[in-house]
């Protein structure tokens, strides 16, 4: 309880430098998502909108704050851990237009995996929402990326999760095994921006993060070592079809598949 009053306290002191008037904080514990939801709510005030703010106390680096109304938000790690608490974020993204929906990253020099929270509205509320699945992958350090920005579509964190811009829509991505995060990484969206391809060892690991479909394209022989060769190497190699149900996966070509480029861009 005493590092939860201290991180308030020095956000007390940080916000009373750079606003008049009575200086809040409030903490939250994150709840985990449930299979696919939207955060795209619309307020009926202005004030239920989100405030981001930067800080800098001397000797440390530049940070990102959340305010919401007058009270600034402290993230309680979770009712098993109480004494952790995140004010601090490296990173920090509206994915709405009307600003009630962030996607922060926090800074936690001890964690290993990023650690990444939606702070989201709903019906005027706040509430913070952990974007975490548990895993046990022997390299998921490795393919743990955090927030990754995926073109104009959305982001893209930790492999296990897909968030699309605009319309604040967040989806689980299936993964290849339950029991470990998707251990490879992300290489391109299909044409309908639905479909994400990832490259895992000797194949093409890719799922429809709507529908939950996968397929997995082995990768034919002779494919280049160098990531400024791969694509041109994919489009001579590789096109995308849809198959029955209306998904787009990435098939090797016939030999007389005439490609168009276009099909490979974001």
């Amino acid at each position: 309880m005493m590092k939860i009053f201290l991180g308030a306290a020095a956000l007390i002191v940080l916000f009373a430098g750079c606003n008049s008037g009575e200086q809040k904080v409030k903490n939250y514990i994150p709840r985990t998502l449930s299979k696919n939801e939207t955060f795209n709510y619309f307020p009926a005030d202005a004030s239920d909108s989100i405030s981001l703010f930067k800080f800098k106390k001397p000797g440390e680096d530049e940070f990102l704050a959340v305010k919401f109304r007058d009270s600034a938000v402290v993230i309680q790690e979770g009712k098993s851990n109480p004494g952790k608490v995140l004010y601090k974020f490296l990173s920090a993204q509206f994915i709405n237009k009307q600003k009630t929906c962030l996607l922060v990253r926090a800074a936690d020099s001890l964690a290993l995996i990023p650690h990444v929270f939606l702070i989201a509205v709903n019906k005027g509320a706040l509430e913070v929402i952990s974007l975490s699945r548990p895993s046990n992958g022997r390299d998921d350090e490795s393919f743990s990326g955090g927030i990754e920005r995926v073109g104009a579509t959305g982001y893209l964190v930790n492999n296990d999760f897909f968030i699309t811009n605009v319309t604040a829509n967040v989806y689980l991505i299936k993964r290849q095994f339950p029991q470990e995060r998707i251990q490879g990484k992300i290489l391109m969206l299909s044409p309908d921006k639905r479909t994400i391809v990832f490259t895992v060892k000797d194949f093409f690991y890719q799922v429809n993060y709507r529908t939950d479909e996968v397929v997995s394209e082995p990768i034919a022989a002779g494919s280049p070592k160098d990531m400024g060769s791969v694509y041109k190497w994919i489009t001579n190699n590789y096109s995308y079809k849809e198959n029955k149900s209306g998904n787009t996966f990435l098939r090797h070509n016939d030999d007389n598949r005439i490609v168009d480029m276009s099909e490979f861009k974001k």
